[in-house]
């Protein structure tokens, strides 16, 4: 009979350092947390953060834990998915600053960009299925809609472009709405 493996010492490293990161990021920020303090926290040489995650982006990619809670799209009248999808992101975008900063970060970090690929790829195209059973379509109006959503989030909330900046959500939902509308219910010319 063989004894149960023991937990290797390196997974309870990253376990501190992860539990550490999201603690520091939620408290302070992405840019007002840094890599010492949260080697700190986890009691550990910020070394090893390093050698762990190789860069501030890489950690916080590694800690975002970010559910985009999407509405029940099957609750939404079918005529104003569009809509509803974007009110739900500038909600979101605007009242929680993990997603901008998941963002910046994936713009530089192939790990960030691999985690918001994921958030997006795994909630939306979820959500998308509800209404749409076809296979074929789904991840590409996902994909759709994703582009206009990070388009708009990385304009507004990264690079600050004025006339993003200075739109109001309701003008941005006047604009953009029927865009994503016409991505969730459209169907593509062939």
């Amino acid at each position: 009979m063989t004894a149960p493996a023991r937990p290797r010492r390196s997974d309870a490293t990253r376990a501190a350092i992860l539990r550490a990161a999201r603690e520091r990021f939620a408290a302070d920020g992405y840019e007002r947390a840094t890599i010492r303090a949260i080697a700190a926290d986890a009691r550990i040489d910020p070394s090893m953060v390093m050698r762990y995650y190789g860069s501030k982006e890489g950690l916080f990619a590694a800690a975002a834990e970010f559910d985009l809670r999407l509405p029940d799209l099957t609750a939404v009248p079918p005529a104003q998915l569009g809509e509803a999808l974007i009110r739900h992101f500038l909600a979101r975008w605007e009242g929680d600053e993990t997603l901008v900063a998941l963002l910046r970060a994936a713009s530089t970090n192939p790990g960030a960009a691999e985690r918001m690929r994921g958030i997006f790829a795994d909630q939306l195209a979820a959500a998308v299925a509800t209404f749409d059973s076809e296979a074929r379509t789904t991840g590409r109006r996902a994909g759709l809609v994703a582009s206009q959503i990070l388009g708009l989030a990385f304009t507004r909330y990264i690079v600050r472009l004025p006339p993003m900046v200075d739109a109001t959500p309701e003008d941005l939902v006047s604009w953009i709405g029927p865009t994503l509308q016409r991505y969730l219910t459209g169907r593509p010319e062939n």
